[in-house]
């Protein structure tokens, strides 16, 4: 079981979608307080289309109440500024990833090694 955390979140669609990778990758979501939307935002279900009934997600009120409840064993943040590719590690089962605020907003240029 893999979890993702979302330090923050602002926009709607953006946690819809990662609502509904969540619900197809089996993935727990977990969203840091303060929110920049209402559960029940209207963009937020529409990004998230169906998916909603089938994603586990928690919203907890701090980053060290989510890392509490989750007790990943390895934590990676995510960063566009980052000097480890995605793809070097070897990930396990537990392991979480802490996206900060609207990370995937901002398009990563693609360098080739």
């Amino acid at each position: 079981m893999i979890d993702i955390i979302l330090h923050r979140p602002e926009i709607p669609p953006n946690t819809g979608n990662a609502i509904r990778l969540c619900a197809n990758t089996g993935a727990r979501l977990h969203l840091v307080r303060p929110l920049g939307f209402d559960m029940d935002d209207r963009q937020l279900r529409r990004a998230g289309l169906d998916y909603h009934e089938y994603a586990r997600v928690a919203v907890h009120d701090s980053l060290d109440a989510a890392l509490a409840a989750i007790a990943p064993p390895r934590l990676f943040a995510l960063s566009a500024r980052g000097r480890v590719r995605y793809d070097a590690p070897r990930y396990q089962a537990g392991d979480a990833f802490l996206i900060g605020r609207e990370f995937w907003l901002q398009p990563l240029p693609f360098r080739r090694r």
